[in-house]
């Protein structure tokens, strides 16, 4: 099922502030929230809706991404971007959008208590052909991560008995106060190391190599960054972080990338031109022929529709533009400068271009 556009989820503008996101946001997860809504699957994916679309306009970045490109530009449906978070991630990342104590303490129940906490977050820059990115490619890349030790175990936090929170109680002259801050002995995850592996750190963890699988969808492009929940550092008591993947184009020696076209430098002999010829072209397909009409003026260009690159927002694909260079020779023998001289003077050979030729910079208008 198609997501649908996170402005109208918050139901705000393209235009409204990052306080108008907020206040659009609070209103709706106070109205879904789990608490007020108990055993209600409805409710909960509203909850969670809020949440995704909030998560990506809070944040200027995505939300650029998002204007510029829609859900492609966040990774689709593909395990990147805002799609795929659950309660923890949501409690975890914007608990504090009340200003404090989480959505449980600010509604006074179950859902409230220590916050769920996350992982660091990993970034490792992946650089792409020009082919790679035009129709998309499945990648393994190998990252260093901080993963929970085998035969690690946890006991309860004895300094928080568990709760991920230390309360102080204060007398004022108004009487007592109680504050809550995290537990500094376990950071407040609850948990502390009870037996560990020797190789392991003080919480448990060690960094190991893994190797990690992800689809880059086609169409992307030089600096756009792709996210991929849970593969980044693990937390004891925890959630791991996400994977981000920063995008980086490769320079091609054959094409070059114009939006979704991609423009080729075709050069031909006199002759050809002259002519006419069928001549091979590369495509980031493969090899196809195109036909080469007589009478061909040098800077002409020729369009080989959907041989470009895939859209990111999966709007079909852009065309393969070719630009006709007429090659020169620079060196001729004897016998070639001897039929030159003889053509040198001919009357078709004078140029004479017409008047309603369109100039190189018309036709680049043209086609862009």
């Amino acid at each position: 099922m198609a997501k649908k556009d996170y402005y109208e989820v918050l139901g705000v503008s393209k235009s409204a502030s990052a306080d108008d996101i907020k206040k659009a946001y609070r209103k709706l997860a106070i109205q879904y929230h789990p608490d007020k809504n108990p055993d209600n699957p409805e409710a909960e994916d509203k909850f969670k809706e809020a949440a995704e679309a909030y998560e990506v306009l809070s944040n200027s970045e995505k939300k650029q991404r998002y204007d510029q490109f829609g859900h492609q530009g966040l990774g689709g449906n593909g395990g990147f971007g805002g799609g795929g978070m659950n309660m923890e991630d949501i409690f975890s990342q914007f608990g504090d959008i009340f200003g404090g104590g989480g959505f449980g303490s600010f509604f006074g129940g179950g859902g409230g208590g220590r916050r769920t906490k996350k992982g660091t977050n990993l970034r490792v820059k992946l650089k792409l052909t020009l082919s790679e990115i035009a129709n998309g490619v499945e990648k393994k890349i190998k990252v260093k991560r901080q993963l929970i030790a085998p035969g690690v175990t946890f006991k309860s936090c004895s300094a928080c008995q568990g709760s991920g929170q230390v309360k102080k109680v204060v007398n004022t002259m108004l009487g007592q106060m109680v504050s809550a801050s995290t537990c500094g002995v376990c950071g407040g995850s609850g948990q502390v190391v009870d037996k560990k592996p020797e190789d392991a750190d003080v919480r448990g963890l060690l960094l190991k190599d893994e190797v990690i699988s992800i689809t880059i969808p086609g169409g992307v492009g030089e600096g756009m960054q792709l996210s991929m929940s849970s593969k980044g550092n693990e937390m004891p008591g925890g959630i791991p972080g996400d994977l981000l993947i920063i995008i980086e184009e490769a320079e091609d020696g054959i094409f070059q990338r114009e939006g979704n076209n991609v423009i080729y430098d075709l050069h031909i002999s006199f002759i050809e031109a002259a002519l006419g010829d069928s001549v091979e072209v590369p495509t980031l397909d493969g090899k196809v022929k195109i036909k080469i009409d007589s009478g061909t003026q040098s800077g002409k260009m020729l369009r080989l529709k959907g041989k470009g690159i895939k859209d990111i927002n999966g709007y079909g694909r852009g065309d393969q533009l070719i630009i006709v260079n007429i090659w020169t020779p620079t060196k001729l023998s004897k016998e070639e400068k001897t039929v030159l001289e003889d053509l040198k003077h001919s009357e078709n050979f004078k140029p004479d271009p017409e008047k309603q030729e369109k100039s190189f910079f018309d036709r680049m208008k043209e086609f862009f």
